[in-house]
């Protein structure tokens, strides 16, 4: 079984490390695109050419499905890539965790990119699967770049940023981004000093989880986190055959993920 997952940089972590506990004896294929990041910034038409080049790229290799490991991406560029290549290779986008955080009632924030928070899409997902609860959507300027090159400096300064923007008592995080999955804690250290005492601890809802047990829903496979762990690694940049980002491995996903051996030619 083969796990494609692709993503401008190395957002696509924490969804690959979710496959691989899931699914420790699964190929992974991380396709990402150096050679155009970041893909946020760039029109719609043009992100959608760099996310299909970056997706034939993967489907080249016979993956048996794709994780759209980006938010930005999945909002504007899967309808394209599930018409050229599916049925072929299942493709799996990413949505905010908006529903499940607002199901148990409370306070929810998210926490996206300037171009997410307040767009028509954010706000058409809150209207269909938020509406009974109290949203405050919060702006992450520079965070996912910071996650990004892996400054820690820089990912205090806009965690610490968001942190003031975001009401003390939420019972709920949703995390918009791909990338803040991977600075979980740092988030939670801003937060916790400015929540009100006596409030449960604080819910964080990503994706992660979520796209890879959908993958291998696709795939026809359950999870088996007791398998062997014979699951290779390999990694495209912007098409070519290369190593994982020195960033990744910053984070404790990407750690888990070198670990893995490469396939064998």
């Amino acid at each position: 079984m083969k796990i494609a997952l692709m993503d401008s940089g190395i957002g696509l972590l924490a969804a690959a490390a979710a496959v691989r506990r899931l699914r420790p004896d699964a190929e992974l294929l991380l396709s990402n695109d150096p050679d155009g990041m970041p893909w946020g910034p760039r029109t719609p038409e043009d992100l959608t050419g760099r996310a299909l080049a970056v997706a034939r790229a993967a489907a080249d290799q016979g993956p048996d499905a794709l994780i759209v490991a980006c938010n930005t991406a999945s909002v504007h560029a899967l309808p394209a890539l599930r018409a050229a290549l599916e049925p072929a290779v299942p493709v799996i986008g990413t949505v905010p965790a908006i529903k499940p955080a607002a199901a148990a009632g409370g306070k929810v924030a998210i926490w996206a990119t300037p171009a997410t928070t307040g767009s028509p899409y954010q706000r058409g997902l809150i209207r269909e699967f938020a509406a009974g609860a109290e949203v405050t959507e919060v702006p992450c300027p520079g965070l996912a770049d910071a996650v990004e090159h892996a400054d820690p400096e820089a990912i205090d300064r806009a965690v610490t940023a968001a942190a003031a923007l975001t009401p003390p008592d939420v019972r709920a995080l949703v995390l918009g981004c791909t990338h803040y999955e991977l600075v979980e804690d740092r988030i939670l250290a801003a937060l916790t000093p400015r929540r009100r005492p006596g409030l449960p601890p604080l819910v964080f809802h990503g994706s992660a989880g979520a796209v890879a047990a959908q993958a291998l829903r696709r795939v026809g496979a359950g999870p088996d986190p007791a398998a062997a762990p014979t699951g290779t690694l390999s990694v495209l940049l912007s098409g070519r055959p290369g190593p994982l980002p020195a960033a990744a491995l910053a984070y404790a996903d990407g750690r888990l993920l070198a670990a893995a051996p490469a396939p064998t030619l």
